[in-house]
Protein backbone atom coordinates (compact mmCIF):
# COMPACT_ATOMS: atom_id res chain seq x y z
CA UNK A 1 0.00 0.00 0.00
CA UNK A 2 1.43 3.32 -0.98
CA UNK A 3 -1.06 5.87 0.47
CA UNK A 4 -0.49 9.14 0.12
CA UNK A 5 -2.80 10.94 2.18
CA UNK A 6 -3.58 15.23 1.87
CA UNK A 7 -5.28 17.55 4.15
CA UNK A 8 -6.64 21.45 3.54
CA UNK A 9 -3.02 22.12 3.75
CA UNK A 10 -0.76 19.57 4.17
CA UNK A 11 0.51 16.59 2.04
CA UNK A 12 1.18 13.12 3.50
CA UNK A 13 3.13 10.89 1.38
CA UNK A 14 5.83 7.91 2.27
CA UNK A 15 8.95 8.55 3.62
CA UNK A 16 11.52 8.59 0.81
CA UNK A 17 15.53 8.61 1.15
CA UNK A 18 14.81 11.98 -0.80
CA UNK A 19 13.28 13.28 2.38
CA UNK A 20 16.42 12.26 4.33
CA UNK A 21 17.99 15.92 3.81
CA UNK A 22 15.32 17.49 5.35
CA UNK A 23 14.66 14.87 8.62
CA UNK A 24 17.91 14.79 10.08
CA UNK A 25 18.50 18.44 10.63
CA UNK A 26 14.91 18.86 11.89
CA UNK A 27 15.54 15.64 14.16
CA UNK A 28 19.38 17.19 14.83
CA UNK A 29 17.33 19.55 17.23
CA UNK A 30 17.51 18.48 21.14
CA UNK A 31 13.76 20.27 21.36
CA UNK A 32 12.78 17.76 18.99
CA UNK A 33 14.69 14.43 19.73
CA UNK A 34 13.97 15.09 23.40
CA UNK A 35 10.09 14.73 23.06
CA UNK A 36 10.19 10.83 20.88
CA UNK A 37 11.13 7.87 21.97
CA UNK A 38 13.81 5.94 19.96
CA UNK A 39 15.72 9.60 18.25
CA UNK A 40 18.89 9.43 19.36
CA UNK A 41 20.67 12.77 20.03
CA UNK A 42 22.75 13.92 17.96
CA UNK A 43 20.83 12.70 15.12
CA UNK A 44 23.03 11.85 12.08
CA UNK A 45 22.46 10.55 8.28
CA UNK A 46 23.38 6.75 9.41
CA UNK A 47 20.37 7.09 11.83
CA UNK A 48 17.83 8.23 9.12
CA UNK A 49 18.71 6.03 6.48
CA UNK A 50 18.74 3.09 9.73
CA UNK A 51 15.07 4.30 10.15
CA UNK A 52 13.76 4.37 6.54
CA UNK A 53 14.70 0.83 5.99
CA UNK A 54 12.77 0.22 9.05
CA UNK A 55 9.78 1.68 7.70
CA UNK A 56 9.90 0.50 4.58
CA UNK A 57 9.58 -2.40 5.94
CA UNK A 58 6.97 -2.30 8.23
CA UNK A 59 4.99 -0.35 5.32
CA UNK A 60 5.39 -4.14 3.31
CA UNK A 61 4.34 -5.84 6.06
CA UNK A 62 1.17 -3.61 6.70
CA UNK A 63 3.05 -3.56 9.82
CA UNK A 64 3.47 0.62 9.65
CA UNK A 65 3.04 3.30 7.56
CA UNK A 66 5.06 6.45 8.15
CA UNK A 67 4.46 9.71 5.99
CA UNK A 68 6.25 12.89 5.06
CA UNK A 69 4.20 15.81 6.08
CA UNK A 70 4.45 18.43 3.48
CA UNK A 71 3.17 21.68 3.04
CA UNK A 72 3.73 22.81 -0.49
CA UNK A 73 7.48 21.72 -1.19
CA UNK A 74 8.33 21.79 2.25
CA UNK A 75 9.01 18.98 4.84
CA UNK A 76 7.57 20.03 8.17
CA UNK A 77 7.94 16.64 10.16
CA UNK A 78 6.62 13.29 10.17
CA UNK A 79 3.18 11.37 10.95
CA UNK A 80 3.45 7.43 11.50
CA UNK A 81 0.47 4.98 12.40
CA UNK A 82 2.38 1.77 13.51
CA UNK A 83 1.49 -1.27 15.15
CA UNK A 84 2.77 -1.53 18.79
CA UNK A 85 2.23 -4.28 21.12
CA UNK A 86 -0.98 -5.40 19.25
CA UNK A 87 -2.84 -2.14 18.08
CA UNK A 88 -1.56 1.01 16.56
CA UNK A 89 0.05 3.67 17.75
CA UNK A 90 -0.35 7.14 16.36
CA UNK A 91 2.88 9.20 16.09
CA UNK A 92 4.20 12.20 15.10
CA UNK A 93 6.91 14.96 14.86
CA UNK A 94 7.58 18.49 13.33
CA UNK A 95 10.55 20.31 12.95
CA UNK A 96 10.70 23.84 15.53
CA UNK A 97 9.72 26.31 12.64
CA UNK A 98 6.45 24.31 12.00
CA UNK A 99 5.32 24.07 15.34
CA UNK A 100 2.16 25.92 16.63
CA UNK A 101 0.24 26.20 13.68
CA UNK A 102 -2.04 23.62 13.56
CA UNK A 103 0.02 20.94 11.39
CA UNK A 104 0.63 17.76 14.02
CA UNK A 105 -3.54 18.35 14.38
CA UNK A 106 -4.45 18.40 10.45
CA UNK A 107 -2.15 15.78 9.85
CA UNK A 108 -2.96 13.92 13.01
CA UNK A 109 -6.29 13.72 11.42
CA UNK A 110 -6.19 12.54 8.42
CA UNK A 111 -3.69 9.25 9.86
CA UNK A 112 -5.92 8.31 12.58
CA UNK A 113 -8.97 8.60 9.31
CA UNK A 114 -6.33 6.34 7.36
CA UNK A 115 -6.24 3.77 10.33
CA UNK A 116 -10.66 3.13 10.97
CA UNK A 117 -11.76 3.84 7.20
CA UNK A 118 -8.08 2.06 5.17
CA UNK A 119 -6.94 -0.24 7.62
CA UNK A 120 -10.07 -1.07 9.88
CA UNK A 121 -8.88 -0.37 12.98
CA UNK A 122 -10.96 -0.17 15.80
CA UNK A 123 -8.75 1.79 18.47
CA UNK A 124 -5.38 3.27 18.63
CA UNK A 125 -2.80 4.34 20.90
CA UNK A 126 -0.52 6.95 21.43
CA UNK A 127 1.66 8.84 24.14
CA UNK A 128 3.23 12.36 24.92
CA UNK A 129 5.85 13.07 27.86
CA UNK A 130 4.71 15.07 30.90
CA UNK A 131 7.21 18.03 30.13
CA UNK A 132 5.20 18.38 26.58
CA UNK A 133 1.83 19.20 27.42
CA UNK A 134 1.52 20.64 23.42
CA UNK A 135 1.80 16.81 21.91
CA UNK A 136 -1.34 16.46 24.58
CA UNK A 137 -3.71 18.73 23.59
CA UNK A 138 -2.75 17.52 20.25
CA UNK A 139 -4.06 14.21 21.15
CA UNK A 140 -6.94 15.73 22.63
CA UNK A 141 -8.17 17.19 19.85
CA UNK A 142 -8.15 14.30 17.80
CA UNK A 143 -10.13 12.68 20.34
CA UNK A 144 -7.79 10.65 22.52
CA UNK A 145 -8.79 10.01 26.46
CA UNK A 146 -6.39 9.14 29.26
CA UNK A 147 -5.18 5.68 29.55
CA UNK A 148 -2.58 5.93 32.39
CA UNK A 149 0.83 6.59 32.91
CA UNK A 150 4.18 4.57 31.83
CA UNK A 151 7.82 5.60 32.56
CA UNK A 152 9.29 5.17 29.04
CA UNK A 153 13.38 5.62 27.99
CA UNK A 154 14.21 8.51 25.95
CA UNK A 155 17.25 7.59 24.31
CA UNK A 156 17.85 11.26 23.19
CA UNK A 157 17.29 12.69 26.78
CA UNK A 158 19.38 9.17 28.04
CA UNK A 159 16.82 8.92 30.99
CA UNK A 160 13.81 7.32 31.72
CA UNK A 161 10.13 9.84 31.72
CA UNK A 162 6.67 9.96 32.47
CA UNK A 163 4.87 9.05 29.68
CA UNK A 164 0.70 9.83 29.58
CA UNK A 165 -0.81 6.89 27.49
CA UNK A 166 -3.93 7.97 26.05
CA UNK A 167 -6.31 5.92 23.54
CA UNK A 168 -8.45 6.57 20.86
CA UNK A 169 -11.79 4.36 19.57
CA UNK A 170 -13.35 4.97 16.30
CA UNK A 171 -16.37 5.07 17.94
CA UNK A 172 -15.50 8.07 19.86
CA UNK A 173 -13.37 9.34 16.74
CA UNK A 174 -16.77 9.13 15.01
CA UNK A 175 -18.52 11.16 17.55
CA UNK A 176 -16.16 13.57 18.23
CA UNK A 177 -16.34 14.58 13.73
CA UNK A 178 -20.35 14.56 13.81
CA UNK A 179 -20.25 16.88 16.78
Amino acid sequence: MNARLETARLTLRPLTAGDLPAVVPLLGDYDVAKNLTHVAYPYSQKLAEEWLAVTEAKRRAREGFTWSVYRGEILAGVCSIGRQHGRFNLGYWYGKPFWGQGYATEAGTRAVQFAFADLGETALDSGWYEDNPASGRVLEKLGFEPAGFEMIRSEARNATVVCNRVWLTAETFLQKKAA
